[in-house]
């Protein structure tokens, strides 16, 4: 049985950081990424990250700020949030799937979410 479980999340200040991990189960996979999902708003994408751990994407509103890395031995990855803002706070989902992209369509397999709360 397939399993993503992301740990992490928290209350912060206003420019402070997090570390977010996600753990699969199951099976390994081709891609992985990172989606957000704000109160009253649509689920965006916030990063993405291929088995090589060479083909990397972001959204312009975390680039600079946020690096997405994987271990593939502990068929892990994570989502280290720096700088972080009132605008990132979200529930944060793990996405994993054989094609890496900004879609959520791309992926075929979902964590159930771990809340990031960034305090001004």
């Amino acid at each position: 049985q397939v399993q993503l479980v992301e740990s992490g999340g928290g209350l912060v200040q206003a420019g402070g950081s997090l570390r977010l991990s996600c753990a699969a189960s199951g099976r390994t996979f081709s891609a992985m990424g990172w989606f957000r999902q704000a109160p009253g708003k649509e689920r965006e994408f916030v990063a993405t990250i291929r088995w090589n751990g060479v083909s990397i994407a972001y959204a312009d509103s975390v680039k600079g700020r946020f690096t997405i890395s994987r271990d593939n031995a502990k068929n892990t990855v994570y989502l280290q949030m720096n700088s972080l803002k009132p605008e990132d706070t979200a529930i944060y989902y793990c996405a994993a799937g054989a094609i890496s992209g900004p879609s959520e369509f791309q992926y075929n397999y979902w964590g159930q979410g771990t809340q990031v709360t960034v305090s001004s």
